[in-house]
């Protein structure tokens, strides 16, 4: 390409991925707009089974001393990369899927007779402890990590931004803002956190980063 196209990442990127991307001319601003930490907490009170929406679940969750004990528990958990993380450390995982709405579903239909400890986030969304509550499944939440909004002023104007959660869009946007870029989203929820700013949205086919990055090539290439 004659002239580079010049995107936002509102998450620092791996060097593949942004090696990737400059291969079709791509320049890649990039900053982490949220940040997690690990929590202390106890693991006590648990169920049969247990829930993971996110890998900073089970990085916490594997930092605990008495994590071994939950190898004997079967698993449900949301996204490929989290479905990895644990059967790599010996977890049993017996069900994942892409999104939360989905493993609810799932448990819902098949599992709703089964017991729940879900390790969540602060800023965890309402859709899987709603759907589990209405069903009348007996579910308990461990709070294990922390996510806190990094809000930056971004004095570049790029042609595209990368959102990855709904709290990358909210840090975002408290000192940006979004005109007519394209916004290229992880997910559907982090799509519907913008759906009111912009209808200027591409949504990954899956919930994954290598997505999200072939779908800016697509776009560029």
């Amino acid at each position: 390409m004659a002239n580079p196209v010049q995107i936002l990442s509102t998450k620092i990127l791996s060097p593949l991925h942004k090696q990737e991307l400059m291969k079709y001319g791509v320049e890649v601003i990039e900053a982490d707009f949220i940040k997690t930490a690990n929590k202390p907490f106890e693991l006590k009170d648990l169920n049969e089974s247990l829930i993971f929406t996110s890998q900073n679940a089970v990085h916490s969750v594997l930092s605990n001393p008495y994590s071994e004990q939950l190898k004997k528990k079967n698993v449900y958990c949301v996204g490929l990369k989290t479905k990895t993380l644990l059967t790599d450390h010996g977890f049993n995982v017996v069900a994942y899927t892409g999104y939360a709405s989905d493993l609810a579903e799932i448990i819902t239909l098949i599992y709703r007779n089964e017991s729940y400890t879900f390790f969540s986030g602060n800023l965890r969304r309402d859709t899987l402890p709603e759907a589990l509550k209405e069903a009348g499944i007996k579910f308990n939440e461990i709070q294990v990590y922390e996510t806190s909004l990094q809000p930056q002023k971004i004095k570049a104007n790029p042609e595209a931004i990368l959102f990855f959660s709904p709290s990358g869009v909210k840090s975002y946007l408290k000192d940006n803002e979004i005109n007519k870029q394209i916004c290229f989203c992880i997910g559907d929820t982090t799509a519907e956190a913008l759906s009111k700013i912009t209808k200027n949205i591409i949504v990954a086919d899956q919930p994954t980063i290598e997505d999200v990055i072939e779908d800016v090539i697509h776009e560029y290439k």
